[in-house]
């Protein structure tokens, strides 16, 4: 995967294809109705509906869904969602972090126990895999928007801990308590992010064989796929090969 944004290495979106974009609103519009439910419904006064949303105007949703997911959550009648984090390893030994919202605790974590079970993995207890990652904010910005020097002094001034260059973009890395203040300030300095997000950045990555890695690819496909799973994680590094054959 050399050359790719470290971003979207580890957080794994298919295609967009116009079934796929609609469970990606369907999750996007979750989490914006459940952090407007949990907050204000004014971006201003509620940091994370501010990144919720800003993570779906980043995959193109149109206003109008966003704003009935708000007022989904002002009506009163969203349903209750718990927050459950699984964790575990897949093919090849990397390890994986599943972030869901459901609604039926039981159902979510038998269907994603069997995930990994039929793709060669095993789902772990809770911190099981997760000491091997960083709980970071991440805020991409294109490559063309400085020099690396410009973006580390931005950083600097924003009160990133780092900025991470690659041909393909500027990535400002920092602590959950202070991502809201830093995405600000470098949306001040830089205008909007291509994306902003608080996400489980692993410290180091494992290469892994192609025929592990296909079989992987499945395994955070069916993850993904489903309904109550928001996020999937992982530390594995894929050949350049596997990824043209995938087509990522």
């Amino acid at each position: 995967m050399a050359g790719h944004s470290q971003f979207k290495n580890i957080m794994f979106r298919k295609g967009k294809q116009d079934k796929e974009r609609s469970k990606l609103f369907a999750k996007l519009s979750r989490e914006i109705t459940v952090a407007a439910k949990l907050g204000m419904p004014d971006p201003a006064h509620n940091p994370r509906l501010r990144t919720a949303i800003i993570a779906a105007k980043a995959e193109s949703m149109p206003k109008d869904n966003i704003q009935r997911a708000i007022n989904k959550a002002v009506g009163g009648d969203a349903e209750n969602y718990d927050e459950i984090r699984y964790e575990g390893r897949g093919p090849g030994g990397v390890a994986l972090i599943v972030e869901t919202m459901t609604d039926n605790r039981n159902r979510t974590s038998a269907d994603v126990r069997a995930a990994f079970s039929k793709y060669g993995g095993a789902m772990g207890e809770t911190g099981s895999v997760s000491f091997m990652f960083d709980h970071v904010g991440v805020i991409a910005y294109a490559a063309d928007k400085g020099s690396e020097d410009a973006m580390l002094e931005a950083a600097l001034e924003a009160g990133a801990d780092e900025c991470v260059s690659t041909p393909d973009s500027h990535e400002f890395l920092t602590s959950i308590e202070s991502f809201a203040t830093v995405r600000d300030a470098l949306e001040a300095k830089l205008g909007a992010s291509q994306s902003a997000a608080i996400i489980w950045r692993p410290q180091t990555m494992v290469a892994v064989a192609d025929d592990a890695g296909e079989t992987l690819m499945k395994l955070v496909e069916v993850l993904d796929d489903h309904d109550d799973v928001q996020n999937v994680y992982g530390n594995y590094e894929l050949s350049d090969a596997l990824m043209a054959k995938l087509g990522a």
